[in-house]
């Protein structure tokens, strides 16, 4: 829920690896435009951080300023499409202009639909969406790409959110659900229960936790903001018998992610060529799929380790990341504004223009002064940015949190 949202991209060897540091500074090509949270280089995640930073303020009871829902409102394509940020609103997308795409479209319709009154934005970025299934029911990140886990996964989430029945959706053949089944791995095989992000050139399927996660929330038809629910009492298991529905798979996905969490509590980057660190943003998915299908429990401990590490990766990486935080908060019915001594909201607040309403904090004791992260700073991957096309296979380098944690 982010991701995506830090910039993770997907290269043209299919994994998601690391194209920019998080504290990156702005290119002195672009400006960043009054209105938008953070102060990077907005070309490749501004869409993107956007959406989460409005939706993370949306779900804690605030009521983001209008110039914000402005801006987003305004990089919409004229056929409906979001590319992931417009410079020059008033050149046309396509072309040589920017490039509409699944996540960061579907990303602005979640924030929007939240918020209300922007139902002409919405139909028609839904229409747009709805043109762009695949045959086989998924999604890929470019329009006319092949479909991936975490693509399919974030537009589902973006129709449920505006009102549409995803699972019934069946434009040019599959379902979105016999799509995310296609990139399941088998229980009896080595990561068995987990989601691959696209098989491999030899159509073999290996596990992806920033592709899990996201299609937790895809199998159960959910988007990023996830309502704290009953815990469930038996821990998941990986289970191959009987009959293959939405819930099996989402359940088989989160026993995948329990298993990927336990013993440190957190998930490691898998970036190819990447130092061996822990995956903040991909953590704090997991908390988010796993709350969303009910194992609250399990989703504790990643939560605590987020509390005690994830502040100085928040405040190095932007408005993405506090946002993923605060819908993680959010998910375990936790307080965002005494994470660990942090108040996130109030962070991601600072990062943009200043909420038209501010919910009342509850009462609380003193927060503690703020803890450092004890773990290094890690890039997050989940919900996808789009950077470009790579040649041959129509497949953008994506951006995460998911896709997506640029200052």
């Amino acid at each position: 829920m982010n991701v995506r949202r830090s910039a993770a991209a997907l290269a043209a060897i299919g994994v998601l690896a690391a194209a920019a540091p998080a504290t990156a500074a702005p290119s002195p090509k672009v400006t960043v435009p009054a209105g938008l949270f953070g102060k990077g280089d907005p070309t490749y995640d501004g869409v993107w951080r956007q959406s989460l930073a409005l939706l993370a303020q949306h779900t804690a009871g605030e009521k983001p300023a209008d110039r914000a829902v402005t801006w987003l409102t305004g990089q919409q394509c004229a056929d409906g499409g979001f590319a992931s940020f417009r410079a020059d609103t008033g050149t046309a997308c396509g072309g040589k202009g920017a490039q509409a795409d699944t996540n960061s479209t579907a990303a602005a319709v979640q924030a929007l639909a939240a918020l209300g009154g922007h139902d002409d934005v919405t139909g028609k970025a839904v229409t747009w969406l709805k043109a762009q299934q695949n045959k086989d029911g998924g999604w890929g990140y470019s329009p006319g790409g092949p479909s991936d886990a975490n693509s399919t996964s974030v537009v589902v989430g973006a129709l449920a959110a505006a009102g549409e029945k995803p699972a019934e959706l069946r434009g040019k053949g599959k379902t979105p659900d016999e799509a995310l089944t296609s990139f399941a791995v088998p229980c009896d095989q080595k990561g068995g229960g987990a989601l691959a992000f696209q098989p491999d050139k030899k159509g073999k399927l290996e596990a992806n936790a920033d592709a899990t996660a996201a299609g937790v929330l895809g199998a159960l038809g959910k988007g990023f903001v996830v309502e704290p629910g009953k815990a469930r009492d038996k821990a998941p298991a990986c289970a191959a018998d009987g009959k293959a529905t939405p819930a099996r798979l989402a359940d088989n996905a989160s026993a995948y992610l329990v298993g990927a969490v336990s013993g440190s509590g957190h998930l490691m980057s898998a970036m190819p060529g990447a130092e061996n660190q822990p995956d903040f943003g991909n953590t704090a998915d997991t908390v988010v799929a796993l709350a969303a299908d009910g194992w609250t429990k399990q989703a504790q401990a990643p939560y605590a380790w987020l509390e005690k590490n994830a502040a100085k990766w928040a405040e190095q990486s932007g408005p993405a990341a506090y946002a993923q935080l605060v819908l993680s908060a959010h998910a375990i019915g936790a307080d965002p504004r005494d994470f660990g001594g942090t108040d996130l909201v109030r962070a991601l607040d600072k990062l943009g223009p200043a909420p038209a309403k501010q919910a009342a904090a509850p009462e609380k004791k003193a927060a503690a002064p703020e803890k450092k992260a004890t773990e290094k700073s890690g890039n997050s991957v989940w919900w996808i940015i789009g950077v470009g096309l790579v040649a041959g296979i129509g497949v953008g380098f994506l951006f995460s949190g998911r896709k997506k944690n640029r200052p």
